[in-house]
């Protein structure tokens, strides 16, 4: 054709395209809505914003419902836009522009005929588009072009074009394309000029609200967490959420329907199969069904499963089309979940047997690049029990099935390995399944089976020969001289498996109350942290926090308190994490048993707390915690008389986790219960409660003594002191609460100079906390008292008064008996003397009223403060800053007209404040 014959057809507007055809008129018509179409106002907006920049891309896979986000929005606009929905089919830059220029046209853009239209549909003339961004820049108002499925165009040479016309046309031109690929645009100058709108995939995807509305729209109601449920399956993926909805309106149960459905045998698996999966070439419909049984890959993984090596950038394609692969972060992907669950179930149609060894390809790959739990999850699908169990524990991970957030989910995973399942690690693991559920015959049968198969592969015994292997078989090295067992050496070999066994033999330990067996098991822990790979132990701080945990219960179980102090203190100050929280938490509960024990109750009751915060803050599973902090929590209210609150703590520590049911926390809660019992003047129940049997291995000296003081208090409340005496004297250790329990007896039974020489024999380094003292002081405050000595019984009463006040104690008042009532009395009538209280100043009259109510905080500060507990504990104990609570207690103190700590807590009991 000559240039005179082409600018004569350019100058014409012709009714066809430059092949002669008809123009097609429904591709410049703007698409309807269905009758169920939800306007999404949040995205209306955003495309009202979009007017101000140039180039607006709408971006997101099939079926996300770009096309009737921007036909709503167009078709509600006073004037019109230009519409033009492309075509794959000889999509050559002459056919574009002949179809976009009449889409212009179409729209009432006023473009004179001189512009005319492209003759040759392979090429458009440089002058032709020219022309048209220079008529475009001088519109008073910019003409809207909106270019649906744009990713049809792929031809580079119209992407050039269009942006030059973009780039001419100034603010005559507002471009939208809708598109499932990133367009062949320089994206990135629109974007770092501002010149760039842009709407994807997220923001498109419904919100529960809307899905909400959109299924109202459809005749179904759900409730909010159904339709949670559902947004969360689909992932708010528009066409997926109107199919479930046309479907489920066909069933007679569709809440039922929209929670189970199979998405391989609904219309939304032939939409996504159709196009999506069938859109793609052979080789890279493979490659989606392999990686559809993992949760998420990269290429090396994908490489390793197809047995390609071209997957990294056959993954970053399918993002960039949209084909339902989703990029996480560096080069991770995964697959949308209904796309993943139709794959899954279209690949064992295709290739029957396939994702058993899929499975088993990616457990490997997965365990050699560090990632355990999916390792785990992989092994356990391919039923390669042996190797799932194997890599749990060489990676030190047994206590998983313990502590953190998968517990649960790993207990559920080990439920399914079979018998058939052999090896020391899988009888490690069904050891330690069992011991979590407290079934520890059991688990101490597989953990011996472990350790028989240990010693033979390390040669230390014929396999199956003789009995189960001993703990000492796996540790060869010096006998231990108290317990026959050998001590181990530095040998590395198994030496994950082995600090394994370790664990468990100390755990089994504490359930059955046996503290030397755990001694050993700690001893070669302890030489065994130097064999084992360091990044194991980082990787894995909860299984040193449990084995201290263990050990520090065995040592308390014993009556070494301060070895299990040391033990406990380890295990609390581990690194925090929610699979060190049982641990600290249970190291925590029984550190505050120690202080109660000890008599320090505003110790027990701070350390206590800080145990309930433990597992609170990291929402781990009920039960999960050992539930000691509660009960000493619980026998700190009995001895303050407040029985309700020590009745509901014992309530809500009646479910421990099982793996922590040791005689310790049994023998807390049987002590706990009757002190209670014996409070309310139970003494049966008291009785009952105290003389229950705690199994254990060997006895503990604490438990004896504590179980003693229940059941002589029950039978001096009973009017049998000599009965009280004799229980005491049978005692083989006697405590300092013992030997004070046995002096109020020798008391009760007319023996006033045996009580006085007994409370002579307590010494000032057994540091008792106020429990114990404060009892001590009544009984001679008693024995003063019935010697005629009243001034001086009232002195001691005084002393005993003020000493109660810094832990709140009131049970040893109570069960003091009659004698004690006109000193209480003639104290509460006198107030705050100066022999009660050293440090009070003397007044010239009542104190002053308060200045206006303390707030809900500072009356929390003010207790705490009571407690003795310091401006930091008050801090870490409320969880507010330190300045916070100096805050409060100023505001606090001129409040009560006070300038000191002491002052105030003492005002703030004669209010009634405390």
């Amino acid at each position: 054709m000559s240039e005179l014959e082409e600018s004569d057809a350019e100058r014409a507007a012709p009714d066809a395209d430059p092949q002669g055809d008809p123009f097609l008129r429904t591709r410049f018509v703007v698409p309807p809505r269905p009758v169920a179409f939800l306007r999404r106002e949040r995205l209306v907006s955003h495309l009202d914003r979009a007017l101000q920049t140039p180039l607006t891309m709408v971006n997101g896979p099939a079926g996300a419902g770009k096309t009737l986000l921007v036909a709503d929005w167009a078709a509600a606009r006073e004037t019109s836009v230009a519409w033009l929905t492309t075509d794959a089919a000889g999509q050559k830059p002459g056919m574009f522009w002949a179809y976009l220029l009449q889409a212009l046209r179409a729209s009432g853009t006023p473009l004179p005929a001189a512009i005319g239209c492209p003759a040759d549909a392979g090429r458009a003339p440089p002058t032709l588009l020219a022309r048209l961004a220079a008529e475009l820049s001088v519109l008073d108002r910019p003409v809207v072009v909106v270019l649906d499925e744009y990713d049809q165009v792929t031809d580079p040479e119209i992407a050039e074009q269009l942006e030059f016309v973009l780039r001419h046309a100034g603010d005559g031109l507002r471009l939208i394309l809708v598109t499932r690929t990133e367009p062949l645009l320089p994206l990135h100058r629109y974007r770092a000029a501002g010149d760039l709108t842009e709407i994807r995939g997220a923001e498109l995807a419904f919100t529960c609200e809307e899905a909400t509305e959109l299924l109202e729209l459809h005749g179904l109601r759900l409730p909010e967490s159904a339709a949670r449920g559902l947004v969360e399956r689909t992932r708010g993926w528009a066409a997926g959420l109107r199919l479930c909805a046309l479907a489920a309106r066909e069933r007679p149960d569709p809440q039922t329907y929209l929670k189970e459905f199979e998405a391989d045998r609904t219309s939304v698996a032939d939409f996504l199969l159709a196009e999506v999966l069938g859109q793609q070439p052979a080789a890279t419909q493979d490659l989606l069904l392999r990686v559809s049984v993992l949760d998420r890959f990269r290429p090396d993984l994908v490489n390793a499963l197809t047995g390609r090596t071209d997957a990294e950038p056959i993954l970053a394609g399918l993002c960039r089309a949209n084909a339902f692969v989703e990029h996480l972060e560096q080069d991770w992907y995964r697959l949308h979940p209904l796309f993943g669950e139709i794959l899954r179930a279209h690949l064992r149609v295709r290739s029957p047997g396939l994702e058993t060894e899929l499975h088993r390809r990616a457990a490997r790959w997965l365990r050699g690049s560090g990632s355990l739990t999916e390792t785990l999850g992989h092994g356990a699908a391919a039923g390669d029990w042996q190797f799932t169990a194997d890599a749990l524990v060489d990676d030190l991970a047994i206590g998983w099935l313990f502590t953190g957030l998968r517990s649960d989910e790993l207990g559920e995973l080990f439920s399914r390995m079979g018998p058939e399942a052999a090896g020391p690690a899988a009888e490690l693991v069904r050891a330690a399944r069992d011991l979590s559920r407290h079934e520890v015959d059991r688990g101490l049968g597989h953990l011996r089976r472990a350790e028989h198969g240990l010693a033979a592969e390390l040669g230390l015994t014929a396999a199956g020969a003789g009995p189960a292997a001993d703990l000492g078989e796996l540790f060869p090295g010096r006998p231990d001289p108290t317990t026959g067992w050998r001590l181990p050496d530095s040998d590395p070999a198994l030496a994950e498996a082995r600090l394994t066994c370790a664990l468990l033999e100390a755990l089994a330990a504490r359930l059955t109350g046996a503290p030397a067996r755990a001694e050993v098991a700690a001893t070669a822990a302890e030489t065994l942290r130097d064999v084992v790979p360091a990044h194991l132990l980082e990787r894995h701080p909860e299984l040193i926090a449990l084995l201290l945990a263990h050990l520090g219960s065995a040592r308390l179980w014993a009556g070494r308190f301060e070895d299990a102090h040391t033990a406990l203190t380890g295990a609390a100050g581990s690194a925090a994490g929610a699979s060190t929280a049982l641990a600290r938490e249970d190291s925590l509960g029984r550190l505050a048993l120690i202080d109660y024990l000890n008599g320090r109750l505003a110790g027990a009751e701070r350390t206590a707390r800080a145990a309930l915060t433990e597992m609170e803050r990291y929402g781990l599973p009920q039960p999960s915690g050992s539930g000691m902090g509660r009960l000493v929590l619980a026998a700190v209210a009995v001895e303050r008389d407040d029985l309700s609150l020590a009745q509901a703590l014992l309530a809500e520590a009646a479910e421990p986790h099982p793996a922590l049911r040791d005689p310790v926390m049994e023998a807390g809660r049987a002590i706990a219960t009757a002190r209670l019992h014996l409070a309310r003047g139970d003494i049966g129940a008291a009785l009952a409660a105290a003389e229950r049997t705690v199994p254990a291995a060997v006895a503990s000296p604490w438990a004896q003594g504590q179980t003693a003081l229940v059941v002589s208090a029950a039978h001096l409340a009973d009017g049998r002191p000599e009965t009280a005496v004799k229980v005491l004297q049978e005692l083989t250790e006697a405590t300092p609460a013992c030997t004070v329990a046995s002096a109020r007896a020798e008391l009760a039974a007319g023996r006033p100079l045996a009580a006085i020489d007994l409370l002579d024999r307590l010494r000032a380094e057994d540091r008792c906390g106020p429990a114990v003292t404060v009892r001590a002081l009544l009984v001679r405050a008693q024995a003063a008292d019935e010697a005629g000595e009243r001034a001086a019984a009232r002195g001691l009463v005084a002393l005993a008064l003020r000493e109660a006040r810094r832990d709140g104690l009131r049970r040893p008042f109570a069960e003091a008996g009659p004698w004690i009532r006109p000193f209480l009395a003639a104290s509460a009538s006198r107030g705050p003397t100066t022999d009660a209280h050293p440090h009070a100043r003397p007044s010239d009259g009542p104190p002053p009223p308060m200045v206006e109510e303390l707030t809900g905080r500072e009356r929390d500060v003010l207790r705490r403060l009571a407690l003795a507990m310091s401006t930091q504990e008050i801090a870490a104990d409320l969880y507010l800053s330190v300045n916070t609570v100096k805050t409060h207690l100023k505001s606090a103190y001129r409040k009560l007209s006070v300038s000191r700590r002491n002052e105030a807590v003492r005002r703030a009991r004669d209010l009634g404040l405390l």
